[in-house]
């Protein structure tokens, strides 16, 4: 029995090309290619097969997949120490659950970091998507960092990295900066939501409903992004977390902050894992090193400019 092939199998799957699949384990595309093929023999299936001009898992590659990657996941497990690992030499992927705000704020500190400490590390960041907990219980993501809300799990480790705060968001020179920021002016603008399920409602309405106040969301866009974009580049009002539009103006973006004229709760941002990575030690330098990085990003978060 070869058990590399379940490590180059566990690659194809979580890539979905013989390409991809070779860059990660470091081998040639025609040896991967030669490898898939022992893989198809040794199942007795396809495994990934030709659709356009990409490669879809058949029903039986799906089926293995989370068993594959749980097996190869206890295998580096058994054979990686329990003491504190040299992290320096360390040749290993981390797959970060994280929203477009975070990764956009925090990714390219957090990179920086791991270049300077662990040069062998490779951060890879997946989409949100579905925000299943099954993703960390399953080891399909190592590290899921995100607003605290919804159902972690009773086993699921959580730590909280930052609190932020939403902030009102418009272009430079906007009408609205002109005079004293009331609840009646700020709900009488054009305002854009940001919402990946495309709400339009959320707690500054409410706020505004408590005085008898209400404003009309023109636009929903499914990233802060794209919010803090189009109110760059426009009249419409935005309402986004501080750390993200005070990184936006340290870029040079052309936006100014000012102080919502309504209470809203503020968020906390945390970082989840499954408990069985407690003691791993790269694991634990992983937690360590987000933590320190996305704490001193908070510390530099300039005033409102207004």
């Amino acid at each position: 029995m070869d058990l590399n092939l379940l490590v180059a199998l566990d690659a194809l799957l979580a890539e979905g090309s013989v390409a991809g699949a070779a860059r990660r384990m470091n081998l040639s595309a025609p040896a991967m290619s030669r490898t898939l093929g022992r893989i198809r023999d040794a199942v007795g299936d396809p495994v990934l097969v030709r659709a356009g001009r990409r490669l879809v898992p058949t029903p039986r590659a799906i089926a293995l997949r989370d068993r594959v990657r749980a097996v190869v996941e206890d295998a580096q497990g058994l054979l990686r120490p329990e003491g504190a690992a040299d992290i320096a030499a360390l040749e290993r992927i981390f797959t970060i659950r994280a929203s477009d705000y975070a990764a956009g704020v925090f990714g390219a500190g957090l990179s920086a970091a791991v270049a300077r400490q662990a040069p062998g590390i490779t951060l890879r960041f997946a989409d949100q998507d579905k925000e299943d907990v099954n993703a960390l219980r399953e080891g399909r993501i190592d590290l899921d960092i995100g607003v605290l809300g919804g159902d972690t799990g009773p086993e699921i480790r959580v730590q909280t990295l930052l609190q932020d705060r939403f902030v009102g968001v418009v272009r430079d020179g906007h009408p609205l900066l002109r005079g004293a920021m009331t609840a009646e002016r700020f709900a009488a603008a054009t305002h854009i939501g940001a919402s990946r399920r495309g709400r339009t409602r959320g707690p500054i309405d409410e706020a505004l409903d408590r005085l008898g106040l209400s404003r009309r969301v023109a636009l929903v866009m499914p990233s802060f992004y794209a919010a803090l974009l189009t109110a760059a580049s426009s009249d419409i009002v935005a309402a986004l977390p501080g750390t993200l539009v005070t990184r936006a103006r340290a870029l040079g973006l052309a936006v100014r902050a000012f102080e919502l004229p309504v209470a809203v709760p503020t968020v906390t941002v945390v970082q989840s894992w499954h408990p069985r990575f407690d003691k791993d030690a790269g694991h634990r330098w992983l937690r360590q090193l987000v933590k320190a990085t996305i704490g001193e990003a908070a510390e530099g978060r300039d005033g409102l400019a207004v």
